[in-house]
């Protein structure tokens, strides 16, 4: 399959600002360059402070965001993002429990993906958010 027909075949359809928060480098660099290889436009931080500083100074369509960080969790972020304007919010989370989702859609996630993260699930999410 050529690389045209597959960004096009994973592609939602619109290009979306996506911020990707998430301490483990091997997952941050995987989700960014398969998110780049579906058209979006990528933007990541590896841990909190970094993740506020950027919701701060640019505007994203949808913070994909791991909840336990180093310096802090993606419940913050989210409130953070939530505030200062319309943004979809993703949970990525080794913690998928029905009392963590229902904490995290308390927070302002409007999606919960649990990890190892499935690709495919991811995609289809952000189809419905492209929508």
């Amino acid at each position: 399959m050529s690389e045209d027909r597959s960004r096009t075949e994973y592609n939602s359809g619109k290009s979306l600002r996506i911020l990707v928060v998430e301490d483990h480098s091997d997952t941050l660099q995987a989700l960014s360059r398969l998110l780049n290889h579906f058209g979006h436009d990528i933007s990541t931080a590896d841990d909190a402070r970094t993740a506020l500083d950027m919701i701060n100074a640019k505007e994203f369509d949808v913070v994909l965001c791991d909840i336990a960080l180093p310096d802090g969790n993606g419940y913050d972020i989210i409130v953070e993002a939530k505030r200062k304007g319309a943004v979809k919010a993703v949970a990525i989370s080794g913690f998928a429990a029905h009392d963590d989702i229902e904490r995290g859609r308390k927070a302002g996630f409007d999606f919960h993906l649990a990890k190892p993260v499935d690709f495919h699930e991811l995609r289809t999410v952000l189809g419905q958010i492209a929508a």
